[in-house]
């Protein structure tokens, strides 16, 4: 038997999928990958097949930075993070304003070229990133059956009255006036029938009009695969979902690290990890406060600090781990607590592990992801832009102090049945 898995070439993207792959290497069948050149070596490192498919302009390896990306990118990305510093509403709307050119990338031509991987490959499973819309309009096109695995919130598939790009929860730290939201709902509105006109029109020029879709951001595989745990998620919502399973969390094994072994050694004093991820590690000003926040704790802490200017971060403490990039699951595993942004790889990897989080979300669903953090009473949320290092200091504290069982439980359940053995159970 043969997975072919699809993916855009993120490392965010593809590790989560490559994660669930290996359920079916353990099984002793073939794994494919389809995905860009910068993540090739990510591919080699799970020993997968790798063909190549290019799904975007853009690219990430494991830190996105500008400067790497390709004309016209790197100038997105960069009002992308100058929208960061203005606020929830600001960054959501430049987000909805820019999905209309870059979702659905020379959709035509990139859909033909995954209906050849296909017809090469000749899988007989596909799993493939929901948010790769020219994958899953070509497989749609092409009459092919596929698992449809939500890396994100699962609100990346809005149910009900929702629209995509418009939160359906948002933590009480950002209080945005009514008129701003009833603009961004309508922003998000306009989007939505553009894109299903490029949808549509896509369809078209693959021969498949009787596809056509009334809302494009609505339509999904045969089967949902959610990379979150149905614990976070809120019943009346599950109830609204087509066919799908909640798999938990897609926690990859990683390399030895001597490094990180020793420090983890060295003390048997409690640590937080901090990290911001691939793209929001930029923002240095918000990290340079949370660190001096966890400073003044006294706690030892490993911190990822990706693109951001190590000058800005100022004197750290010779005991921590300081490091461009670190391997998050090897620390989570061993942290009393987490800071983060709320990127649903970082929300559900240390869920995983039972660990309180704070959480300082910018962007897309990681209002969302920092919302269900809060109303499970898993940790706290703050606005970024806003929050003092007292009262990150002050948050921190509380984080630290909890003891909730059902994040115990929690944790226990993720590790117990791993991700990877329920999307593969799910799809057997």
């Amino acid at each position: 038997m043969t997975l072919l898995i699809i993916s855009p070439d993120y490392a965010s993207h593809l590790l989560p999928l490559a994660t669930l792959g290996t359920a079916w290497q353990a099984a002793g069948e073939r794994v494919v990958v389809a995905t860009g050149s910068a993540t090739a070596s990510i591919v080699d490192s799970f020993g997968f097949e790798r063909v190549h498919l290019q799904l975007g302009r853009g690219s990430n390896p494991g830190i996105i930075k500008a400067e790497d990306q390709p004309k016209g990118e790197d100038d997105a990305l960069r009002g992308f993070f100058a929208a960061t510093r203005l606020g929830m509403v600001e960054t959501l709307a430049f987000q909805a304003s820019a999905r209309k050119n870059d979702l659905l990338w020379d959709p035509v031509d990139t859909a033909r070229a995954v209906q050849r991987v296909v017809d090469e490959v000749k899988p007989d499973r596909v799993i493939v990133d929901h948010l790769a819309f020219s994958a899953r309009l070509a497989l749609l096109a092409h009459g092919t059956p596929y698992a449809d695995v939500v890396l994100g919130h699962p609100s990346a598939l809005p149910v009900g009255d929702e629209v995509y790009g418009y939160p359906p929860s948002w933590p009480r730290a950002f209080e945005p006036d009514a008129a701003s939201l009833a603009a961004l709902r309508a922003l998000c509105d306009d989007v939505s029938a553009s894109f299903t006109a490029e949808w549509n029109a896509a369809l078209d020029g693959l021969d498949a009009s009787h596809l056509r879709s009334e809302n494009a951001f609505a339509e999904h595989g045969e089967l949902l695969l959610f990379n979150y745990p149905r614990e976070l998620h809120e019943p009346a919502r599950t109830a609204l979902l087509p066919a799908h399973e909640f798999i938990g969390s897609a926690v990859r094994s990683e390399a030895a690290d001597d490094e990180v072994d020793a420090w983890i050694a060295s003390s048997e004093e409690p640590f937080v990890y901090v990290s911001f991820g691939s793209f929001l590690s930029v923002r240095g000003d918000v990290l340079a406060r949370v660190l001096a926040a966890l400073a003044s704790l006294r706690i030892r802490v490993a911190v990822a600090i990706g693109s951001a200017d190590r000058a800005e971060l100022g004197d750290l403490p010779a005991d921590w781990l300081v490091r461009e990039f670190l391997p998050q699951v090897t620390l989570l595993a061993h942290a009393a607590a987490a800071v983060n942004h709320g990127g649903n790889n970082s929300v559900t990897e240390s869920m995983t592990y039972g660990l309180p989080l704070l959480v300082l979300p910018f962007s897309t669903d990681q209002f969302a992801g920092a919302a269900a953090i809060e109303r499970e009473g898993f940790g706290e949320s703050l606005a970024p832009n806003t929050a003092t290092v007292d009262e990150l200091r002050a948050a921190l504290e509380r984080v630290l102090a909890l003891r909730e069982p059902r994040l115990t439980a929690l944790g226990e359940s993720l590790r117990t049945t791993p991700g990877r053995e329920r999307a593969h159970a799910a799809l057997a």
